[in-house]
């Protein structure tokens, strides 16, 4: 489907934290706080691994075995948690470093920065484990479950501007162990690569789109050993693949062992708009529920269905898993609000702060 057929879907900026070209590769991501945390470094644990003959995912490969199948998902298991906020967000930083000059403007922006958002994942994070265990042992110590979104799949995006991701199956299999590692046996909720069943049959080859739904069932398998991860399958949006074929490809993902799907990363679409084409989905796949992404659809889409920096749009309903539909688990925000889609519509790089646009988003 050509991008003005899918207008909602940004190939680039939609990326909450592929964010700025992987902002000048992973220096500024680590000084502006997307990349969550500073790594620790890892010779010790490497010697003390190699002394116990221990494996240490920060600096050891992983077995890849085939977990078992794990229990069906059932009920919400993100009613009642509360949602980590990160406080070295970009608007958090921006926000504060403005507050002492321009409380005004600071104040607006931490209409951003107050509220819990999605660390996005790939191969900007050097230390993938160090990164997540690092980010869910602090949102473990304020009794708060952090929301991450797994992107990092071969050939991702179609070699669209947000192209990248691991290059390999068997390198996306570790990786996705290791993630399963450092989030350990606390509470996580990871959304599984935006964009890749829209895309499924844009630039694949039939032997490329098996693979992709199979590390797709994998990824969800293998976090799901976890109890308390909460996984979702990214289903594009509600102006997108046709009920009918996300439904099938959501199956062939895997999407009967997960806990659900997730609708409108980092896109504009109408909430309920996209609340009608969950239920239409989840009719076709079991009943499964599912989340929407509802950070920069406060205004609805642009009038001509622009996705990169369309001016006008507003923040939208902030997240909460109080949704008062029992198919809607939660409204989340993936996308980090203020970060830009590109160079385009007067905007920065992606994800590169835009303090201007995150104004007006938030008044």
């Amino acid at each position: 489907m050509s991008r003005s057929m899918r207008p909602l879907v940004s190939p680039f900026g939609s990326r909450g934290a592929l964010t700025a070209v992987v902002v000048a590769a992973l220096g500024l991501l680590s000084a502006c706080g997307q990349s969550a945390a500073p790594e620790p470094a890892t010779s010790a644990d490497a010697s003390g691994s190699a002394q116990s003959g221990a494996i240490d995912p920060a600096v050891d490969d992983l077995p890849i075995t085939d977990p078992p199948a794990p229990p069906k998902a059932t009920g919400n298991p993100l009613a009642g948690a509360k949602l980590w906020v990160d406080p070295e967000s970009l608007a958090a930083l921006r926000a504060n470093a403005i507050r002492a000059q321009e409380p005004d403007k600071a104040a607006i922006l931490d209409k951003i920065a107050k509220q819990p958002q999605a660390l996005w994942l790939g191969e900007w994070n050097s230390n993938i484990y160090r990164t997540v265990q690092h980010v869910v042992g602090k949102a473990k110590a304020e009794g708060a479950m952090p929301v991450f979104i797994a992107y990092n799949l071969p050939h991702r995006d179609c070699g669209q501007h947000s192209a990248g991701g691991l290059n390999s199956k068997d390198a996306y299999r570790q990786w996705i162990r290791k993630i399963h590692a450092g989030i350990g046996q606390d509470a996580a909720v990871v959304v599984l690569e935006p964009d890749a069943l829209g895309l499924l049959d844009k630039c694949l080859t039939p032997e490329q789109q098996e693979e992709r739904l199979f590390l797709l069932r994998d990824a969800v398998r293998v976090l799901r050993q976890n109890p308390k991860t909460v996984v979702y399958l990214d289903a594009g949006h509600s102006r997108w693949a046709p009920v009918e074929v996300m439904a099938e490809r959501l199956k062939k993902a895997g999407i009967e062992e997960a806990h659900g799907f997730a609708l409108n990363t980092s896109n504009y679409g109408f909430t309920e708009e996209n609340i009608e084409y969950g239920k239409k989905i989840s009719e076709l796949v079991g009943g499964a529920p599912f989340v929407i992404d509802t950070s920069r659809n406060g205004a609805g889409p642009a009038p001509d269905n622009e996705w990169c920096n369309p001016p006008g749009r507003k923040i939208g309903t902030p997240p909460t898993t109080e949704t008062g539909d029992p198919l809607v688990h939660a409204f989340l925000w993936l996308k980090r609000p203020g970060e830009s889609d590109g160079e385009c519509g007067g905007g920065p790089r992606a994800g590169v702060f835009w303090q201007e646009r995150a104004l007006e988003m938030a008044q």
